[in-house]
């Protein structure tokens, strides 16, 4: 890699070293780091003109140790204010994002949309920043590879680097350290690195910090991440040929909505997703036999993801296809249809005392005893005001915050396009005042609720892959 020198009005900056496998718009993102000069802004001279965000650094001739000027005018510093009041519905709407307190996008890195709707959506759970914030940057817990803490040491910063910002951040650092954790990440064709699945990343990322965020004060040390984000499951495995039956005992961090053609909203899709078949080898009849595995929900986490079944291999194309058929899904969504017996049985309490709690708002009277309570059936429901409820402090005897079963939609990554390994990925995400931002790489736009519900799927349009919804608790 070439390492070069850049002159900017009165300064110059030595040593930067230009990492030719990368576009040139990498290297722009460097200088803005420098210099405060937002990449669009960059006019660097170089051999044939101004340096375009696309050139191919081969056949410009860049070598080491040379000098390029750079043309631009950096961001002005905030000045104290001079006018009176302005209010938020009077700003233009690029002002109104900053207002809103979380403002700042991603710039896309050449392919990398899939990383900053996946860093989007995840930063919108405050309990996962607290737990980066607490990370050191020097102790690696037990058993922890450095690829592992120098990636986690990443996503703590450039979540800091989201919430102090007002221009969009370039997540230049953590690509690097994704990509060395991922090698799969920095594939390239004709040298240009390749749009990836926006799911295999987060997955990653999610295992990644269940690994290296652990609560060294419980004996042995939990992982945050479970509680935040981990489903344990209870399946029941049955052979209806030989009888046999046993009962597995898995944690996962996400619910799969499998879509067939009689599926048509997240409910039906989980229902699938939570019973399939499968083949292995019996033992009573000494040969390989078709067994039934239905799952139940055993233990819940303050964060359910739900992944949408929508991609698959074909292989007269030889890629990842797209099943577009349009699946609604809730702003509101009940799971505990999903949940076993003993999971029902201690949920049943906090969902009565949760709707005692709603009831009072609209000046209803209590239903009684939680324990002579009937659960309603149907487990979603598109819910307006009462999906943004704050429920939290509905009755402070409980020492406790209880789950309920019950979720709210807090934020949506969706992809447009007809493969996983093309198109283009965007992060929506609520805001506590309950307005949405969609996070389209470095350009956040306020969204109407309704616009949310609209990501459903059913033709070329953004449609929902990742949902994330958070716990009413009580």
């Amino acid at each position: 890699m070439p390492t070069v020198s850049v002159k900017w009005q009165k300064e110059t900056f030595p040593g930067i070293e230009i990492d030719t496998s990368q576009p040139p718009v990498v290297f722009k993102t460097q200088l803005y780091t420098l210099t405060g000069v937002p990449p669009e802004r960059q006019k660097i001279m170089v051999k044939g003109g101004i340096l375009k965000d696309d050139a191919d650094w081969s056949t410009l001739g860049v070598k080491d140790g040379q000098k390029l000027m750079m043309i631009g005018t950096a961001d002005e510093i905030v000045k104290a204010p001079e006018k009176g009041p302005v209010f938020v519905e009077d700003l233009p709407e690029e002002e109104q994002v900053v207002a809103l307190g979380h403002s700042a996008g991603l710039y896309n890195l050449g392919n990398t949309c899939y990383m900053n709707s996946t860093l989007q959506c995840l930063h919108s759970v405050p309990e996962l920043k607290s737990a980066l914030l607490s990370y050191s940057d020097n102790v690696r817990g037990n058993g922890v590879d450095q690829a592992s803490h120098n990636l986690t040491v990443a996503t703590r910063n450039t979540f800091g680097e989201l919430d102090q910002s007002v221009r969009p951040v370039a997540p230049l650092l953590f690509l690097q350290t994704l990509r060395k954790k991922y090698p799969q990440f920095a594939q390239q064709q004709n040298n240009v690195y390749m749009q990836q699945d926006a799911e295999e990343c987060w997955t990653q990322l999610v295992y990644t910090l269940s690994q290296t965020l652990t609560s060294e004060t419980s004996e042995p040390p939990a992982g945050q991440m479970k509680e935040l984000f981990g489903i344990d499951l209870v399946s029941r495995v049955h052979c209806a040929e030989s009888g046999e039956e046993s009962l597995e005992r898995e944690s996962v961090y996400s619910l799969k909505c499998h879509i067939s053609h009689d599926v048509n909203h997240l409910h039906e899709g989980l229902k699938h997703g939570l019973k399939s078949e499968l083949e292995k080898a019996s033992p009573s009849l000494g040969r390989t036999a078709l067994y039934t595995r239905e799952s139940r929900i055993n233990e819940l986490p303050r964060y359910l993801t739900v992944q949408f079944v929508r991609f698959f291999w074909k292989r007269e194309s030889n890629q990842k296809a797209k099943i577009l058929r349009k699946v609604d899904y809730p702003l509101e969504l009940d799971v505990y249809d999903f949940c076993s017996d003993e999971l029902k049985q201690k949920l049943q309490a906090p969902r009565q005392m949760l709707r005692d709690a709603e009831n009072a708002k609209f000046g209803l009277k209590a239903q009684g005893k939680a324990s002579s309570s009937k659960e309603n059936e149907g487990s979603s429901s598109n819910a307006g005001e009462s999906s943004s409820m704050d429920i939290d402090k509905a009755d402070s005897s409980v020492p406790k915050k209880q789950l309920t079963g019950i979720y709210d939609l807090i934020a949506v990554l969706t992809h447009k396009g007809r493969s996983a390994d093309s198109g283009h990925y965007v992060g929506w995400v609520k805001q506590d005042d309950g307005k949405w931002i969609e996070f389209d790489d470095d350009n956040p736009s306020i969204r109407k609720e309704e616009e949310i519900l609209k990501l459903s799927g059913g033709g070329d349009w953004h449609m929902a892959y990742i949902c994330l919804y958070k716990a009413r608790v009580i």
